[in-house]
């Protein structure tokens, strides 16, 4: 079947992506605010951050979605439509739980998670379907910036107007996009047969073979320094981004509302304009020269954070927040769009699904010991020498990229048991 064109491509990656997105921005934005309304303690509402376990276990059944499917209705796409469909359906429940049944709330919301998390395995396998290794630039912005818009509507947008739709009017908002969302896959119809793989080549593997493709990658030339890679290049940001605010409010006196209009508006620009520029720099000078480029703007961003932790008092304060927190933005948003590309260019493509998922596992493990030891650092240490450790662990991480080699992994070792 002769390939749709790029477009077309991008668009339908983008819509699913965004769907993803939605229900995950109420959680990250709203459901703290509304926790806390609700009397919780601050404790419980961290805890609460726990529903998005599904995000961090799902490599644990990617290769469920990787084995089966449906040849007649589409591989992904008989994972893709009923996970929209149940997704739906529980916004839709979430907008008629009473106030006081919050336990009932909390249980829908990590319904969500499951249902999301479950549906961005099939869509990166997708992805990797879809998408020629000179195209994953392209297809990783339609993955982040939909990501990060669907975040926008379901945490930002939708929330700012909950003043005058209520609650329920945004679990209704957002079930309607998802419904809207679901229309649009029903009517798209995916390609037979995934272009990236040769013709005669199952298109399921058994599950033991699947497994043992996923082994012979991990083992494979570079295949642990890239876990390495993937499980290390954002610990340092992570430590600087989760007390960047703790900064702002503590050290500089800041409100909320400044926070949020500085950091959450002006930041959310500059990251969706530094993921589209990851994608685009991956297309023009190649996946392996973008992730590193990136890198290093984004070290230098980093030492910007620790510079501007001696700025407080100064009368330009303000306008340093906005050119430093700007710049890390950018230099981090491309950096995440470079790496996911990078990850998609090094998968078996056999199963692409899997071993994308299990990299995007280990990221978003890897990020979770900079952010948990953030406040600790700073309660320690204080802020300057929190970010000079972060910038530290930003700079130990550029030399592993230089003994990353380039590979074509999508021509992996025949298989002759996988038939059936």
């Amino acid at each position: 079947m002769r390939p749709s064109p790029l477009a077309n491509r991008l668009a339908i990656l983008a819509v699913f992506y965004v769907v993803q997105g939605l229900p995950f921005g109420f959680q990250a934005t709203a459901l703290p605010v509304y926790l806390t309304a609700s009397g919780l303690s601050l404790t419980k509402v961290g805890f609460a951050g726990a529903l998005s376990a599904p995000w961090l276990l799902k490599p644990l059944w990617a290769p469920l979605v990787d084995r089966w499917g449906s040849e007649r209705f589409g591989r992904r796409r008989a994972w893709i439509v009923p996970l929209q469909a149940a997704l739906a359906s529980t916004c839709l429940a979430c907008a008629f739980v009473p106030a006081e049944s919050l336990m009932v709330l909390l249980g829908l919301i990590a319904l969500t998670n499951l249902f999301a998390a479950t549906m961005d395995i099939a869509v990166d396998g997708l992805a990797i379907d879809l998408l020629g290794v000179d195209e994953l630039g392209w297809g990783n912005i339609a993955q982040v910036v939909g990501y990060k818009l669907g975040m926008l509507l379901g945490g930002g947008i939708l929330v700012w107007a909950s003043q005058w739709i209520g609650w329920r009017g945004l679990f209704l908002a957002i079930t309607g996009l998802i419904a809207i969302a679901l229309l649009i896959t029903l009517a798209w119809r995916e390609p037979e047969r995934p272009r990236s793989l040769d013709p005669s080549e199952p298109v399921h593997l058994r599950m033991a073979s699947l497994l043992r493709a996923l082994a012979r990658a991990l083992r494979g030339p570079g295949g642990l320094t890239l876990l390495a890679v993937v499980a290390t290049y954002k610990i340092g940001e992570s430590i600087c981004d989760a007390m960047f605010e703790p900064f702002l409010v503590r050290a500089a006196g800041w409100d909320a509302p400044q926070v949020g209009l500085i950091v959450g508006t002006w930041g959310m620009a500059f990251s969706l304009a530094g993921s589209f520029s990851g994608g685009a720099l991956a297309v023009r000078l190649g996946v392996g020269r973008a992730l590193v480029l990136f890198a290093v703007l984004r070290t230098c961003s980093l030492a910007g954070v620790l510079w501007l932790s001696g700025q407080v008092g100064d009368e330009a304060f303000v306008g340093w927040v906005v050119l430093v927190k700007g710049f890390e933005e950018i230099a981090g948003g491309g950096l995440t769009t470079a790496m996911f590309a990078f990850m998609m260019s090094r998968v078996d493509r056999r199963i692409g699904a899997t071993h994308y998922t299990l990299l995007a596992g280990v990221e978003v493990f890897g990020k979770v010991p900079g952010g948990l030891s953030s406040g600790a650092l700073v309660d320690a240490l204080g802020f300057a020498p929190t970010f000079a450790i972060g910038l530290g662990l930003g700079v130990a991480f550029l030399p592993l990229l230089i003994v990353l080699r380039p590979q074509d992994p999508a021509k992996p070792e025949p298989d002759h048991s996988s038939a059936g």
